[in-house]
């Protein structure tokens, strides 16, 4: 039998992806060891592999068979764009993807005024304001804290993750439109789906199953 692949988003979802698969039996003890230095993990038994990548990578690894399947949050799957099957939503680590600035910015945007927009996120930011809201801007790619932008005078408004908006209203900034919820969802690979739809489809299903009685 062949093995199934699966890529986690290393952090807290890894974890909580595991923690799922526990409950319905699917269990890799390596991926405990904290000192370990391996790279793939694996379960004989069960003829899978596991291993760690960066969030964005993931649905790289997916989409080219690298990995049968992937966990990784929303907001990565619409950022890289890559083509993969979205087939559950785990409900984890929800949040919102939204548009931010101070007050001020509000007017230029109901009125499509040109502007700059920071964002770690430049695709979602682009698609939003030219396919969604057809408003012409300049989209700045950021990597660090992107809520000083509008601070420093960087940028109007920005693009990012909203989970509680308190870091947002520390620093004067609100959320002025919401783009998406988001949250952490299970993608797989289309060959993998073709070659291996049953064990794949009962892997889902059994992550489907610990998501409710987690709930």
């Amino acid at each position: 039998m062949k093995y199934i692949t699966i890529a986690l988003a290393k952090g807290r979802l890894a974890k909580q992806t595991l923690a799922l698969l526990e409950q319905s039996g699917i269990t890799c003890e390596e991926m405990k060891d904290k000192d370990t230095r391996k790279l793939i993990f694996v379960n004989e038994e069960l003829k899978l592999k596991f291993f760690l990548s960066k969030t964005s990578d993931v649905p790289t690894y997916v989409e080219y068979g690298a990995a049968d399947i992937g966990v990784v949050g929303s907001d990565t799957i619409l950022e890289e764009g890559r083509k993969v099957l979205e087939v559950l939503d785990l409900e984890l680590g929800k949040c919102r993807m939204c548009v931010a600035g101070p007050a001020s910015a509000r007017e230029c945007l109901e009125k499509n005024e040109i502007i700059r927009v920071a964002s770690k996120y430049p695709n979602i930011a682009k698609n939003y304001f030219y396919n969604q809201k057809h408003q012409t801007v300049e989209i700045i790619k950021l990597n660090g804290s992107v809520e000083l932008a509008p601070i420093v005078g960087l940028s109007e408004v920005i693009v990012d993750i909203v989970e509680t908006g308190s870091t947002l209203k520390e620093n004067g900034l609100e959320v002025l439109e919401e783009i998406c919820p988001l949250s952490a969802r299970v993608i797989v690979n289309e060959a993998s789906m073709k070659l291996q739809r049953e064990r794949i489809t009962q892997i889902v299903k059994d992550l489907q199953s610990s998501k409710k009685t987690e709930a």
